[in-house]
């Protein structure tokens, strides 16, 4: 799949790792960064512990915010298939502190 729209490094970096289950990804955020998913307040580490690895993006449609919001199709194990965001928030180290993520509308 095609990364290149991805125009933050840390964000396409972070995005790899997720797109291969590497628990670098870990590595990219602050030792308890905020998390929401659909607006709904989430355990950064509980969440990933199962997504990684069984969830990934399928396509990268837009990305907006220099870089930091990637929209695009998503399969979710088992909720399926469906079009989300992925919304990084970086601190002044370069680690993401928050992320939010849901069901996209566009």
């Amino acid at each position: 799949m095609d990364l290149s729209k991805i125009t933050n490094e840390k964000v396409k970096q972070a995005i790899e790792a997720l797109q291969s289950g590497d628990k670098g990804w870990y590595l990219f955020f602050t030792e308890s960064p905020v998390m929401t998913d659909d607006g709904n307040t989430v355990d950064f580490k509980s969440f990933f512990a199962k997504a990684l690895g069984n969830e990934k993006f399928l396509t990268i449609d837009k990305v907006e915010n220099e870089g930091k919001d990637v929209y695009g199709n998503f399969k979710a194990g088992q909720w399926g298939t469906f079009k989300v965001f992925f919304k990084f928030h970086q601190n002044a180290e370069g680690k993401f502190n928050r992320l939010d993520i849901g069901q996209a509308k566009y």
